[in-house]
């Protein structure tokens, strides 16, 4: 049982994040498997959080004329709130996003919990918002996950207008972060733009993401036959989100020119988001490009084992923003990775320590060729970056290893002298049993 150690009662975790399951992509796994983790684990959990609208930029009909709306999943509390969901990304309508999310949840009546502790995850700058009202409210303490950076995405990510607000944005990121008790980043690339901003380095933890799909069970040719996938086929995938960030547009003019040079060769994008329309009119008359919609969690992993190559594609401005989710879920199914992403940005050096994928210059449709063309020319290459996915993914980014650092990080929001010593005492007794 997770006590809370003033009273011997279970520790009340409050969690400010506008990402959550149903959601199946973006960082709604990680906060969803945060919580049922420690729910799992004895505490008491309760979750603000977001009508579904990820990645398609759209709420379903069961939610969209709700304010707020109160649910359990497995244990978790979840308190939704509705915000304004914007079909187009401008930094005006982003700001509208954020700040309707803040709003409703600062101006709800009452949640119902009072907590121990508030977790605040990033994005949604309101969500860290959020955690920080909340912890005045309750006079409790905050700590801050940072799954991108959402000032460095302004400047970064493409979006009409970001640029000219990122500063402004930055100074209320590093603010919020500066007045949390602990702050958590899922790239060791945050850490500078953090620390400039005015954190202080010694609260600054590095928490990587965890894997969250399954291994895949079934045959490749039982899965590849019911998606229509040939064995002559070279199916090349990106699944996950069609954003302006993750820049698909040079992919699609990397099939245009592959459509001669690499007959076999299909792209296929599964997934969906808000550029997906000008994706499909972009790839207009290619016969060797497919759209799929979102799949469900059981056959995700399925489908991305049974393509020969994954895409990870990001505008070519992109350096330190971000790290691309669904890498975690690309490792695990055993198959070669191509990351057209800027080479001195910090999803390269993942791919590269990963051991299983190649990096080739974002927006450069050529390049993104001639990668395809090298894994289909070198098979036992292609073999080599699949089965470097798996091994590095049990080693490093094991669910329950990685979740019993989160669990640390927050017991050190919590009582950071306290804390630190439980860790001490863990580490103590894992290395007695490994002995």
């Amino acid at each position: 049982m997770a006590f809370n150690n003033r009273n011997n009662t279970k520790m009340r975790v409050l969690i400010t994040g506008i990402n959550y399951a149903p959601e199946q992509t973006g960082n709604a796994p990680y906060t969803t498997g945060l919580a049922e983790y420690l729910a799992d684990q004895g505490y008491d959990v309760t979750v603000v959080t977001g009508m579904p609208y990820y990645p398609e930029w759209s709420v379903p009909a069961e939610y969209r004329y709700r304010l707020r709306a109160t649910e359990e999943r497995r244990s978790v509390r979840l308190k939704r709130l509705r915000t304004y969901v914007p079909s187009r990304q401008t930094a005006v309508h982003r700001l509208g996003f954020e700040l309707g999310f803040y709003l409703n949840g600062f101006l709800a009546p009452r949640l119902g919990v009072t907590p121990d502790v508030v977790l605040g995850i990033v994005p949604s700058l309101g969500g860290a918002g959020l955690a920080a009202s909340y912890a005045r409210r309750f006079r409790v303490p905050y700590g801050l996950v940072f799954q991108d950076l959402v000032g460095a995405a302004a400047s970064q990510s493409g979006m009409p207008g970001g640029g000219k607000v990122a500063k402004l944005v930055q100074r209320i990121e590093c603010q919020l972060a500066r007045n949390a008790s602990q702050v958590a980043v899922i790239s060791e690339g945050f850490k500078p733009y953090l620390a400039t901003g005015g954190v202080e380095p010694s609260r600054i933890c590095h928490l990587r993401n965890w894997t969250h799909i399954s291994s895949p069970t079934l045959p490749r040719d039982e899965t590849r036959r019911s998606l229509g996938w040939t064995n002559d086929d070279v199916i090349l995938l990106h699944a996950g989100a069609m954003g302006l960030k993750q820049g698909l547009e040079s992919a699609v003019d990397a099939a245009r020119l592959a459509k001669d040079t690499l007959p076999k060769v299909r792209f296929v994008f599964m997934g969906d988001g808000n550029q997906r329309r000008m994706l499909e009119e972009r790839a207009k008359g290619l016969q060797n490009v497919t759209f799929m919609p979102p799949i469900g969690s059981d056959e995700f992993p399925e489908v991305l084992a049974a393509a020969d190559m994954l895409l990870i594609n990001e505008r070519h401005s992109l350096r330190d923003m971000a790290l691309p989710s669904k890498l975690t879920s690309y490792l695990v199914a055993g198959r070669p990775i191509i990351a057209a992403v800027a080479p001195d940005g910090w999803t390269a050096r993942e791919v590269r320590r990963t051991g299983a994928g190649t990096v080739v210059p974002a927006g450069k449709p050529e390049s993104l060729v001639s990668a395809v063309r090298h894994l289909v020319e070198h098979p036992e290459a292609a073999r080599a970056l699949a089965c470097a996915g798996p091994a590095y993914a049990q080693s490093t980014l094991r669910s329950d290893v990685v979740l019993s650092q989160y669990v640390d990080f927050i017991h050190r929001i919590r009582d950071p002298a306290a804390a630190a010593m439980h860790q001490d005492v863990r580490v103590r007794v894992h290395k007695g049993v490994e002995a």
